[in-house]
């Protein structure tokens, strides 16, 4: 008996018994709101109420925004093989484009150039590049994962390596306005977040596009990676296959039926893959750029919360019931307590 009460008292020690806590029995403080018809209702309204406004700002201020898309891959090469002529080095690739403005564009205008079909969002190519290399100057040598832009055609690490910075795109966009010649900013176009924090101040391109292959733009190695925006700007991936970059802004309006004739070096190759380009102009509003589909969402929502706010309004005028009536609970139905 002796041994028994032993064992037993090393059994009752060795327990898995929690130590009793509110946290591991589910007892602490918890708001458990009763959900009454007034309650449901108020709320859906409120939704409602709040959604149905916004929608129709959102869907003011996207409206008001004066949007010109151009595509120019297919007009500005003609000739049937595409690839050999935009491959060429000696072929003149200027094009001229001759657009009518729609409606008055407020400055300051932005300019955005936009491909289609393009994956910046594919496994290897965003691993493509050393986040080191670009804020580091002492670290030139860190490559391994920029395959496979890795070593010029001498053997000197490429800096900046990788394929996101060997893919820069390099149109450029020369701008008039009923023949007048327009400045394009482009400055403080990338994250200031970026040019602080991701590029060296330090940090000077060597060996770029010097490789077997080149790519897309040269940089200037005189001139520091935090302060080539148009590098820092492309070196943001997009996750979408069609994107927008921001290429510079127009600081002076242009008004309505102006002639707008732009002088396009066409040198990106979007043709080996059968992608697209696109020259983009377009004025902001406190929404940022075009975009009616956060208007119609909130719209949607707000319409579709005051119909349901309606329809229980309804259902409790026509058939109300008391709260908590256990009547209605399904083991009580048609019991002699609670006949149906």
């Amino acid at each position: 008996m002796l041994m028994d009460r032993l064992e037993m008292q090393d059994d009752s020690k060795r327990s898995n018994r929690p130590k009793y806590s509110k946290f591991t029995q589910q007892e602490l403080p918890a708001c458990k709101p009763l959900l009454t018809p007034a309650i449901v209702i108020s709320a859906f309204l409120l939704v409602g109420i709040l959604f149905v406004p916004i929608g129709l700002a959102s869907l003011s201020a996207s409206q008001e925004i004066v949007e010109l898309v151009d595509r120019y891959d297919t007009s500005c090469v003609t000739v049937a093989d595409k690839v050999g002529f935009i491959q060429n080095t000696k072929t003149d690739k200027s094009c001229t484009r001759t657009l009518t403005i729609p409606k008055h564009m407020k400055s300051p205008i932005q300019i955005y150039y936009q491909i289609g079909d393009f994956y910046q969002n594919h496994r290897r190519y965003v691993k493509s590049r050393s986040d080191k290399q670009l804020r580091y100057k002492d670290a030139a040598h860190l490559t391994k994962d920029c395959e496979p832009e890795v070593y010029s055609a001498g053997g000197a690490p490429i800096v900046p390596c990788g394929l996101v910075a060997w893919s820069l795109f390099n149109d450029t966009y020369t701008i008039s306005v009923n023949k007048k010649a327009i400045v394009v900013n482009k400055k403080d176009i990338a994250w200031q977040s970026d040019k602080k924090k991701k590029f060296g101040s330090d940090v000077y391109p060597s060996n770029f596009q010097n490789g077997n292959l080149i790519g897309g733009a040269r940089l200037n190695e005189s001139i520091p990676l935090s302060e080539q925006e148009d590098l820092i700007v492309w070196m943001r991936t997009a996750a979408l296959p069609t994107f927008r970059k921001l290429y510079g802004r127009i600081e002076t309006d242009i008004m309505e039926n102006d002639e707008l004739t732009v002088v396009i070096q066409n040198n990106y190759n979007t043709y080996s893959f059968g992608g697209s380009k696109a020259l983009v102009l377009s004025t902001t509003s406190w929404i940022g750029g075009k975009n009616n589909f956060i208007g119609f969402a909130y719209l949607i929502v707000g319409g579709f919360c005051l119909f349901l706010a309606l329809v229980f309004v309804v259902l409790y005028m026509i058939k109300p019931r008391t709260l908590g009536d256990p009547s209605f609970l399904s083991w009580n139905r048609g019991t002699m307590d609670y006949p149906s």
